[in-house]
């Protein structure tokens, strides 16, 4: 698998140039050595790989893909304060080298993916987290994050002391409100009395919320002086912030679209990451990979709802699953969401 930070001239795929700010310092992936059945990539979203959540999820099924199905995988880094020309530029670039499919991670990639695609038609492109650009060749992989949220906000509601907890929006955009409404209404649902706090870390189009720890952690602190101790944060590689703030309080986290207690660089915070929102974004990048391969490309809406496990709330910290009542409660949400007598909202 070859790693790039961003590729420098389009039509030259190979260039790349240093690591950017907004890079995670990882080790560059040297090219696979297996037998090559055909060539994907995968530009990633605001924080890039190694951000123990959203970008790391994707990498996931890139290296499932490399693994199970003998293609060789291309990663392609966001650098700080790019827009969408950029984005253009190494989409280009990377459908131009010949991967298919070639995949935006992140609503970010929409503009650029509704630009890029039609020039490259016997290409499919991966969207994640967005609808609103549409193609014959545009497989729109989106996830009903407000159920998994749902399901959250009713564990908050179940451990919480102070009866207030906190949510921290990495941007506020739609997408992010939807983790919101659903996280806000399985507090309520549950608990009436419980007060939310909500807080988002910057406003569009300045996306740095979903990037820059020291603003989770700095958010969370405020929460938890105000009272809450559980918190809840949908941001990206600022989440990790959060989560660090949390722990050193003594206080309950959850996570966000991976399993983070069980992601290696959150390990000296783990007991304090009581159950993880999750997506998945691994699922999603690896089916799109195998339907090119097999030759049925997919095209139009991919949803990954609660009801196929495309979303759900992670199991993995012991404590959390020794707390019967909290799980009990879980699970009849879930079912209920399942069934369609809860309705989740998708804006607050």
């Amino acid at each position: 698998m070859r790693r790039i930070t961003r590729i420098a001239t389009v039509g030259i795929a190979s260039a790349a140039l240093a690591l950017s700010a907004t890079a995670c310092g990882g080790k560059s992936s040297s090219d696979s050595s297996s037998d090559n059945g055909g060539k994907v990539a995968i530009a990633y979203d605001i924080g890039g790989r190694g951000d123990q959540s959203f970008n790391d999820a994707a990498y996931a099924g890139l290296a499932k893909a490399e693994k199970d199905l003998k293609v060789k995988g291309t990663e392609a880094e966001p650098t700080e304060g790019e827009g969408d020309p950029d984005k253009v530029q190494r989409l280009t670039s990377l459908a131009r080298a010949g991967n298919n499919p070639v995949i935006g991670v992140g609503f970010a990639y929409a503009p650029a993916i509704a630009q890029v695609a039609p020039k490259f038609p016997d290409t499919t492109f991966g969207l994640i987290d967005d609808t609103s650009k549409t193609g014959k060749n545009i497989a729109n992989l989106v996830f009903n994050e407000e159920q998994g949220s749902y399901l959250a906000g009713v564990a908050a509601a179940k451990v919480t002391k102070s009866n207030i907890v906190g949510f921290i929006g990495g941007v506020e955009t739609p997408l992010i409100k939807k983790f919101e409404a659903g996280y806000v209404q399985g507090v309520k649902d549950t608990k009436k009395n419980v007060t939310v706090k909500v807080q988002y870390l910057t406003q569009p189009p300045d996306f740095g919320g979903f990037s820059k720890p020291d603003l989770g952690k700095a958010a969370a602190q405020g929460q938890l002086d105000a009272g809450a101790d559980v918190i809840y944060a949908a941001a990206g590689l600022a989440g990790s912030g959060s989560i660090e703030a949390v722990s050193k309080a003594g206080k309950w986290a959850i996570g966000v679209d991976s399993d983070q207690y069980n992601q290696k660089g959150l390990a000296a915070y783990k007991a304090s990451i009581l159950t993880s929102v999750t997506k998945d974004v691994e699922d999603a990048v690896f089916n799109v990979i195998k339907s090119v391969k097999d030759g049925k490309p997919q095209s139009g809406e991919v949803r990954y709802g609660l009801d196929k496990g495309g979303v759900g709330l992670a199991a993995s910290n012991p404590a959390y699953t020794k707390m019967t009542d909290v799980t009990a409660a879980v699970e009849k949400a879930k079912a209920a969401i399942i069934a369609g007598t809860i309705k989740v909202k998708t804006a607050p």
